[in-house]
């Protein structure tokens, strides 16, 4: 591992649980010594990456900010996805969430929420967990041969308690069999309560870069099981492609490269009673 890569291993630090860090953490993550994993917090102090806070911590800091604005405006996933799910999301009065990832992690990029009479749990960057839930199994099928060994060879155990496979042979099969589907079906795998319907998006080369997500309640659902829900989230998603395509073609906006998965900390999955 580069020095750089142990440095960018600090910004792992941060998550729901660890709001602000210590120089022992990052000595921890890092392997360096005190002096040295110093260093590596002043850099990124210096660049706005971390903050100094109050008792000698640190949390993340502005340029975080400037980042996320730029995200917002020049992402190809959210400037193509983001009008058409609020579209679809009102004429349907179904709550729509968009869902990108990177590496091992699949999360929340954006969301659409007429009904209220759900809550709203979901919001832009909660990562979700990647082997359970419609949003992430509809990514994972559509990830290169590559990318499903790296998954299978880091979290064989995971992929084996989630149902998806107790060997690599089993797994890549029933991947294959949800990516020729098309689309993915979940009933309470994250969030009581809730189905998710799922399908695919992709960039101009056809590599995945994330889901667009139906979220229904499991009673509306039940009522009215001929309801053209899978029809109409592969049609939104096809959409959000096209669008993708087309303004890379113009040169717009140049889709992104889907991450390799790399090991990672475990994920640390959400604590509320069961997503769909």
């Amino acid at each position: 591992m580069s020095s750089l890569d142990r440095m960018l291993t600090i910004l792992d630090l941060f998550d729901e649980n660890l709001m602000s860090i210590q120089l022992d953490h990052a000595v921890q993550a890092t392997g360096a010594s005190k002096a040295t994993a110093y260093r590596y917090i002043q850099s990124l102090c210096h660049r706005g990456l971390l903050a100094p806070a109050a008792g000698g911590s640190y949390v993340l800091g502005p340029r975080i900010i400037e980042l996320d604005r730029l995200v917002r405006k020049m992402d190809p996933l959210l400037s193509s996805a983001s009008p058409l799910i609020r579209a679809a999301s009102v004429r349907l009065n179904i709550n729509i969430m968009l869902c990108s990832f990177y590496g091992d992690k699949v999360m929340c990029a954006d969301l659409a929420w007429p009904d209220h009479s759900v809550e709203e749990i979901y919001e832009r960057g909660r990562p979700m967990p990647m082997f359970r839930g419609a949003m992430a199994k509809i990514i994972l099928a559509n990830l290169t041969p590559y990318q499903l060994r790296s998954m299978m060879l880091w979290h064989s155990e995971r992929i084996r308690e989630a149902g998806l496979g107790e060997d690599w042979e089993d797994f890549r099969s029933r991947m294959t069999r949800l990516r020729r589907a098309g689309f993915c079906v979940s009933r309470a795998e994250v969030f009581e309560g809730l189905i998710g319907i799922s399908a695919p998006i992709f960039d101009a080369e056809q590599r995945v870069l994330g889901s667009a997500v139906l979220i229904i309640p499991e009673q509306r659902y039940d009522a009215n099981p001929d309801a053209p829900y899978t029809a109409e989230i592969v049609a939104l998603a096809a959409a959000i492609t096209d669008d993708i395509a087309k303004r890379s073609e113009a040169g717009s906006a140049g889709a992104g490269r889907a991450a390799r998965p790399r090991k990672a900390r475990a994920l640390k999955e959400p604590k509320e009673k069961a997503i769909a």
